[in-house]
């Protein structure tokens, strides 16, 4: 399985374009394209996380949280995070910014840069029983519960 973020590799800098605009911040806010391929047989649905192990919280940051995307799916185009460009079914649940959607990179200026970790899963559920409303640790409860497999994409950011 592989997950691809246009334009970027595994180890970049992410571009002010994903970068959150406010919290001192004055990035874009954009979602990355994504692409998907090579999903294993026996996918019935895929789920993506985007997750800051190094945010000074003692639990990380949950920046972008997906899940009940067909398995059929190939790509998630850029900015589509709270608009209908989103695939069909798809739930972006909450983040630790508190809403839905994608949060793009914030750490605190000053702290060495941090990892953003795309994280790509294949579940052997057709929908996990959650809704926007879910948190991100029952999120990933769930889907580690249910993965087939992994797929993950690092990127940096500091300031």
């Amino acid at each position: 399985m592989k997950l691809e973020i246009s334009g970027l590799n595994n180890g970049d800098i992410m571009p002010d374009a994903q970068v959150f605009n406010g919290f001192g911040c004055s990035g874009e806010n954009i979602s990355p394209e994504l692409k998907f391929s090579d999903i294993p047989a026996g996918t019935k649905s895929l789920a993506l996380t985007v997750y800051d192990p190094d945010a000074p919280t003692g639990s990380g940051w949950w920046h972008w949280v997906i899940f009940n995307i067909k398995p059929d799916t190939k790509n998630i185009a850029a900015g589509a995070s709270g608009t209908d460009k989103m695939p069909t079914g798809a739930i972006e649940s909450i983040t630790d910014y508190g809403a839905p959607g994608y949060g793009g990179a914030c750490p605190p200026e000053g702290d060495k840069p941090h990892r953003y970790i795309f994280t790509l899963f294949a579940l052997s559920v057709d929908a996990l029983p959650l809704d926007a409303k879910a948190m991100p640790a029952m999120v990933g409860f769930y889907l580690n519960q249910n993965a087939l497999a992994k797929s993950e994409v690092t990127l940096h950011y500091g300031r």
